[in-house]
């Protein structure tokens, strides 16, 4: 089951990230608070139960492998507060007046978030947290002839890698972004699209695999790492606002104007986001490069 774990969390938590944008059709007043909707706040905590459940199951019947289940457990963990963060914290509230405040959540979520989930293999956890015959049911359905082809397929890196190319450069064109303001509809399929592709993404990249493979996830990360920083640069050096929505407000609450506003998105799309795939392409390559020199050693002994 572990190898769908990652996706079928996404379907898990997408319902909370979705809800979460309801309110970007009426511009809030006054400081940014907190999101308290049911609809956000229990996908999320049913996420946590199921885990919390099937992490202490687990914990108690396991003698080894306890160092690799706690340090999968605070990944989920800091993953999941990362996620809520972005979703119920006032940043949420404030994206909907700032493209800036708009961006950083998307980062969080793309970035971080999505990052720590996939590390952490979450649903063999979450399993446990349900009854034998629910366990039994789920896993047979992971053993269907055509699930395990279309899994390999979706997390290859190259494919992967692709999915989210195409989910970042097409949410972000003014066309789909200013529709996804004006239709929850597609405000969800934005948001669900961001949160599938990078938990997709970075399951491909973090696999265990020989020299080649480290080599290729390396090569992918530095391939994401230029189209986002081209995505991030274009909006940088654009001098006038690419949405509608964000340019009928006016001045955001810091004081910028639309154009602005989206420079300094574009800004923390371009820098911060290059650099956390730009890192992790150099740690794949340094990985690659031990294991080559490992194996090269084996040969010549």
């Amino acid at each position: 089951m572990k190898p769908l774990g990652s996706l079928a969390l996404a379907l898990m938590i997408a319902p909370a990230m979705a809800s979460a944008h309801d309110g970007a059709h009426p511009i809030a007043t006054g400081a940014p608070g907190w999101t308290s909707d049911p609809e956000v706040l229990l996908p999320l905590l049913i996420t946590a139960l199921l885990y919390a459940v099937g992490f202490a199951r687990l914990r108690a019947r396991s003698i080894e492998g306890r160092a690799a289940h706690a340090r999968n457990g605070a990944c989920f963990l800091a993953g999941w507060a990362v996620l809520a963060f972005a979703v119920v914290s006032p940043l949420h509230e404030g994206g909907e007046r700032s493209f800036t405040l708009h961006m950083i959540e998307h980062e969080l979520i793309m970035l971080v978030a999505a990052l720590l989930l996939a590390v952490s293999r979450p649903l063999g956890v979450m399993l446990w947290a349900l009854s034998v015959w629910g366990r039994q049911a789920l896993a047979g359905v992971t053993r269907t002839t055509w699930l395990k082809p279309l899994w390999r397929a979706l997390t290859n890196p190259i494919v992967a890698t692709g999915l989210q190319a195409v989910a970042m450069i097409g949410w972000h064109m003014p066309a789909l972004f200013d529709r996804a303001l004006d239709y929850d509809g597609w405000h969800v399929a934005q948001h669900l699209s961001f949160l599938v592709t990078a938990l997709l993404f970075w399951w491909a990249m973090t696999q265990r695999r020989s020299h080649g493979g480290y080599m290729l996830s390396a090569l992918c990360l530095f391939a994401t790492s230029l189209i986002g920083g081209a995505l991030g640069a274009l909006m940088t050096f654009s001098s006038s606002p690419w949405y509608a929505g964000y340019a009928a407000m006016g001045m955001t609450p810091f004081g910028l104007s639309p154009a602005e506003d989206q420079q300094l998105a574009g800004l923390i799309m371009w820098i911060p986001g290059g650099m956390v795939h730009a890192g992790a392409a150099l740690w794949l390559l340094e990985k690659g490069l031990r294991r080559r020199v490992s194996r090269d050693a084996t040969l010549v002994l």
